[in-house]
């Protein structure tokens, strides 16, 4: 492994997570209550012995470069590192990423120096466990131009995704960007070929790609420097290098989640509280999850009800009721709360005298859940000071709504209190 070199893509806009991208870079998000999205495709490139990692960005990269430098440091006596490779103005090119593909060209003069076999490019907001030794192995088997990672899919999910078709040897004869309609039962295949059983191909008759590609490095070096229009791979640069090139296709069967909207976002942090085996774990000692190291103090927990609920480093929960809900470091419940079915993200900081009973007088909320308070499907992003008394529980059953001036939006009937956003006491939402 020591001949690939990853690309890790976050340079998107993230504008179908927003608010939790206002402040932040995609990759930045945290997730499950200590890390961060970021920190998953860098750990799986750790464990797979992949220690050369470049992750472009563009937009709002303060918060990921700072995580970056202070997570992932490697030993002085290996080639090994992590560095954020930001959108940057030069005479060649004065422009911004225009797209996944044109954002490796701007940075095509810097891989080049590398003498490594292979690219491997990577996104930054996916939630999986791969080993990619394996998919770089097939790679090579194969004798690939290209490979792509790839998912059995249902109909339900296909439209969203990009798909394609392949031939007996796996080889991608076949592509179509989010297809709908009848262009969409077109690319319906046998996906027994990949291994499913007949009854699983039954249920997911589409192959959908993860957006996740090995690369040989002349095939990318030269497909960057000869179609310049070409701003995208998976809508342009590989469809057409499908015609001349060996691009094959590789089955990861494991669990995958693209957490490209706010449910998405919801629904994957709250799965990780399943019992007794959740679709995706942290608790793999063979392939762990790494992150920064905050040398937080553990958790308090005073005469509290905690339920299918993970708890993060750094707590104080005081009398409260916690039921299927994901709290993020340092985060604060005052008595009398109940939080159900929702994702605290935390805070960044301790306030003075954090042990303290916070007050409900006055205009000062204090940093966490104030006393009373009941949040219910609902997303507290990082230090948001919550009130006494607040009722957070979309009481009028709204889908969609923007009250960015009173710090909240609701997205798909989750709530979504912004960062730093003050709700004052007895406020119902």
């Amino acid at each position: 492994m020591k001949k690939v070199l990853a690309i890790i893509l976050g340079g998107g806009a993230g504008t179908r997570l927003y608010p939790l991208t206002k402040l932040r870079a995609k990759p930045a998000v945290p997730l499950a209550g200590k890390y961060r999205l970021i920190d998953i495709p860098v750990s799986n490139c750790i464990n797979s012995e992949i220690y050369k990692i470049y992750v472009l960005t563009q937009f709002n990269s303060a918060s990921l470069n700072r995580h970056i430098a202070r997570a992932y440091s490697f030993p002085g006596f290996t080639d090994g590192f992590v560095e954020v490779l930001a959108a940057q103005q030069t005479p060649e090119n004065p422009n911004w990423f225009q797209g996944t593909a044109d954002a490796v060209r701007q940075y095509i003069w810097l891989l080049e120096e590398w003498e490594v076999d292979e690219f491997l490019i990577l996104s930054g907001d996916h939630l999986y466990r791969m080993d990619y030794r394996l998919f770089v192995q097939r790679h090579r088997e194969t004798q690939a131009d290209i490979t792509l990672s790839v998912v059995p899919i249902s109909e339900r999910l296909a439209s969203s995704f990009g798909l394609m078709k392949i031939d007996d040897s796996g080889r991608v004869v076949d592509f179509s960007e989010k297809p709908t309609g009848e262009e969409l039962r077109q690319m319906q295949v046998d996906t027994t070929v990949l291994g499913l059983s007949a009854e699983q191909a039954k249920q997911q008759p589409y192959i959908a790609s993860m957006g996740i590609y090995v690369f040989k490095r002349e095939v990318l070096i030269n497909l960057l420097r000869q179609s310049l229009e070409q701003t995208d791979f998976g809508k342009e640069i590989i469809p057409a290098a499908a015609k001349n090139h060996n691009v094959q296709a590789y089955l990861f069967n494991g669990y995958w989640e693209d957490i490209g909207t706010i449910e998405a976002f919801y629904d994957a942090n709250l799965a990780l509280t399943k019992q007794p085996h959740p679709p995706f774990s942290f608790y793999d000692e063979l392939a762990p999850i790494y992150s920064r190291a905050r040398y937080l103090p553990p958790s308090k927990l005073l005469d509290c009800q905690v339920t299918e609920s993970i708890i993060g480093e750094g707590c104080i929960l005081k009398n409260c009721r916690i039921q299927h809900s994901v709290l993020g470091v340092r985060s604060r419940v005052e008595s009398g709360c109940i939080i159900d079915d929702s994702l605290l993200m935390g805070a960044d900081f301790y306030q003075p005298f954090a042990e303290e009973q916070s007050q409900c007088e006055g205009n000062n909320v204090p940093l966490g859940i104030g006393s009373n308070s009941t949040i219910r499907r609902a997303i507290i992003d990082k230090n948001a000071r919550i009130g006494c008394d607040v009722q957070i529980i979309n009481k009028d059953r709204v889908e969609e709504a923007e009250r960015e001036s009173q710090g909240f939006y609701i997205r798909s009937g989750i709530v979504v209190v912004m960062k730093n956003a003050v709700i004052k006491d007895g406020t119902i939402i």
